[in-house]
């Protein structure tokens, strides 16, 4: 678990985030949303230790991180950064062995066993046929999946992947989220993601926080946070919440929350969509 009490940060004069608390179990995803600028990438950066902050604590599973050191805070919480390596000349399966490196001593070379703790990983997210490929050569989607497996052989226990689904089509956003939410899942992984868009937020965080305005503008389980009562202020846009397919969706409406304008989907339903009648999942 990683729990975070009465965080703030700044850049100068703009106060970022003050007095933030939230705390991430182990065996779910939570979702970090809110506007531009809110601070979602600050506060991640808090929670693995790129940037201390100068109230309140980080701890995970119980120790502060300010006192883990560098290699065994390595060994607990692995970041995800889209941007990692795109001009790297390494191949892929050194890019995942790289993930060994806080295992290994200061003069101690890569063995067997991290070869295979790499080759699991790099199976387990479906790209053991990129092992020779050029990590540079890779698509956005096949880049996220390896350093993805690259956190696996790191072997943490808190996964941080900061906008994973950035610059990503479609179908390689659902792959991407969706495999991010079987290790929280599966593997009872604590797992903290970035996102902006709202409906992947909607379908695979279990809960989310809602940044806003220098804190927390909402927290908890996803169907108790994504509604239009608590994000339409936040976001400053019309917002409904409907069911198709058996899922929640939102359907957003670019013009400012409460305008005449605005299209009401419950007088104009889609025919394929209901509006929730309850605000609940």
């Amino acid at each position: 678990m990683i729990a975070v009490r009465d965080v703030s940060w700044a850049y100068g004069s703009a106060r970022v985030l003050e007095s933030v608390s939230l705390s991430a179990p182990h065996g779910r995803v939570l979702g970090l949303i809110g506007p531009n600028g809110s601070g979602k990438t600050t506060l991640l950066r808090l929670l693995h230790g790129a940037l201390t902050s100068p109230t309140g604590s980080v701890t995970v599973d119980g120790e502060p991180l300010t006192l883990l050191p560098a290699r065994e805070a390595a060994r607990r919480v692995a970041v995800v950064v889209q941007e990692s390596g795109a001009d790297s000349a390494l191949t892929v399966a050194e890019t995942v062995l790289l993930g060994r490196t806080p295992h290994l001593s200061s003069f101690q070379r890569v063995g067997r066993a991290d070869h295979h703790a790499a080759a699991e990983a790099l199976a387990r997210v479906g790209g053991a046929h990129l092992a020779g490929r050029a990590f540079a050569s890779l698509s956005g989607g096949e880049r996220q999946r390896v350093l993805i497996a690259r956190a696996l052989t790191q072997e943490a226990t808190h996964l941080l992947p900061d906008e994973p689904t950035n610059h990503l089509d479609i179908r390689y956003q659902h792959e991407v989220l969706g495999l991010v939410a079987d290790l929280a899942h599966d593997l009872h992984r604590t797992v903290v993601v970035v996102l902006h868009d709202l409906n992947l937020a909607i379908r695979y965080c279990d809960d989310v926080v809602l940044l806003g305005d220098g804190g927390i503008a909402a927290t908890g389980p996803v169907a108790d946070v994504m509604t239009p009562e608590v994000l339409e202020p936040v976001y400053g846009i019309g917002i409904e919440r409907v069911r198709a397919g058996g899922r929640l969706h939102l359907l957003l409406d670019p013009l400012p929350a409460g305008s005449h304008q605005r299209r009401d989907l419950r007088d104009h339903p889609s025919p394929h969509c209901r509006p929730e009648e309850h605000r609940t999942a």
